[in-house]
């Protein structure tokens, strides 16, 4: 979630509760759910997506049918049919819907601060015959944002699941912090199976191995359907439990912290390429082979950069976000073509500047055309194989580590030899 002030962030918690509580909140989902039907359908026909509008115009009938129920309710499914056809409406214009309506296949009710109350001892959330009184057990997750200076929100939702479960969503804020005064900019460059930024001044690619995990799943899930229907409960049930989306997610998450935490520690701002939302598209066009399209659109570098530019934001750390045309493929020095030899040779993604001569990897590169585009005309002067052999550390290398610094020092230190 997102606010333009303050940073948001929601907790789920899972509580298990009686047959009588479960009972008394799921009358009040069904009937939920029946007034957020007709706010939808209300919205449609008189071309309304604002919450007033909507508020004003089911109101009346809503509470005639709903009489038993909180007029609450009635308010918090309005704003939640707001955002469903705000989304709808935009995603119509863009030729993206494939239905008439936007489908309610999930319900979460959402409550506002008359329809439940919060402590550390209890939640108790508004029904039709009274409130009802739910023991939360907490998160590592939730004692984190509530013993570091996070505001428990107003708001907040529930959702009914199997075995008399009950999954409560409170949202916590805390102000945007201000960003400081930079220093200088570190680029980052996001590619397929890795990221490259300078360190220190120095070119350091940070494997992610998406391509690896990719290729991986899609040998899974074809082994799992294979000569079966993907509608068999067996099938469904194993394709299920695979976490691909899980550990790409967690992959994004820490590598976005590390490079924030890097770029917070030098004082300095992150300067990434401003990737429209409809980069695997436009990537994939020409492409015909079916696993690559597969582990393009799977790549998400929209997600990564949404990523370190929300952890940036939680920081302070300011973000630049700049024009990704021809970072790859001109020199910083010459400003000229760089001459990358075809797919299948043994340093693809390593080229040579049509005037000066020195070779460019296609990662270092383009940091220093970000670096360019951020204002620093100049580039910082290489090694002797810097620019076309940066270090790499491997995502085993990383993914646990603190800081990308020690991570780098301890990288150098197991290659020396004595």
């Amino acid at each position: 979630m997102k606010s333009d002030d303050h940073l948001v962030r929601t907790v789920m918690l899972s509580l298990k509760v009686n047959s009588e509580v479960y009972t008394r909140l799921k009358e009040v989902e069904e009937e939920y759910k029946q007034i957020l039907e007709d706010a939808i359908d209300y919205g449609l026909r008189n071309n309304i997506k604002s919450f007033t509008r909507l508020k004003a115009g089911i109101y009346r009938q809503e509470r005639a049918r709903h009489p038993s129920l909180p007029s609450h309710y009635i308010y918090t499914a309005c704003e939640d049919a707001s955002a469903r056809l705000k989304s709808f409406m935009r995603r119509k214009k863009e030729g993206k819907t494939y239905t008439d309506k936007p489908e309610l296949r999930n319900v979460t009710v959402h409550l506002d601060d008359h329809l439940w109350r919060f402590s550390l001892g209890e939640v108790r959330i508004a029904t039709r015959k009274g409130w009802v009184s739910l023991k939360p057990f907490f998160t590592k997750l939730f004692w984190k944002y509530y013993n570091k200076g996070w505001a428990l929100a107003s708001e907040s939702s529930f959702k009914l699941c199997k075995g008399n479960v009950v999954k409560l969503y409170p949202v916590f804020k805390k102000p945007l912090p201000k960003p400081y005064d930079v220093k200088g900019f570190i680029p980052v460059d996001l590619n397929e199976d890795n990221v490259s930024l300078l360190l220190d001044g120095k070119p350091l690619l940070v494997e992610t191995s998406v391509k690896k995990i990719t290729l991986g799943y899609a040998y899974k899930r074809k082994r799992i359907s294979e000569g079966r229907s993907t509608k068999d409960r067996d099938v469904k049930r194993a394709l299920k439990s695979l976490k691909e989306r899980f550990k790409k997610l967690d992959i994004r998450r820490k590598l976005a912290k590390l490079i924030v935490t890097e770029a917070l520690r030098e004082g300095k701002g992150i300067v990434l390429e401003d990737l429209p939302k409809n980069t695997p598209e436009k990537m994939v066009q020409d492409i015909k082979d079916k696993q690559l399209r597969d582990r393009i659109y799977k790549s998400a570098f929209a997600s990564l950069k949404n990523a370190i530019v929300e952890k940036a934001k939680e920081f302070g750390v300011p973000v630049l976000l700049v024009n990704p045309a021809y970072t790859s493929s001109v020199c910083p020095i010459h400003e000229c073509k760089i001459i990358y030899p075809p797919d299948g040779s043994s340093a693809p993604r390593v080229g040579m500047c049509e005037k000066g001569r020195e070779e460019w990897h296609r990662d270092v590169v383009a940091l220093y055309n970000l670096l360019k585009k951020a204002g620093y005309v100049s580039p910082m002067p290489l090694g002797s194989k810097e620019s076309h052999d940066p270090l790499t550390v491997r995502l085993g290398e990383w993914l646990r580590a603190k800081s990308l610094h020690l991570t780098l020092n301890v990288n150098r230190m197991m290659g020396m030899t004595v």
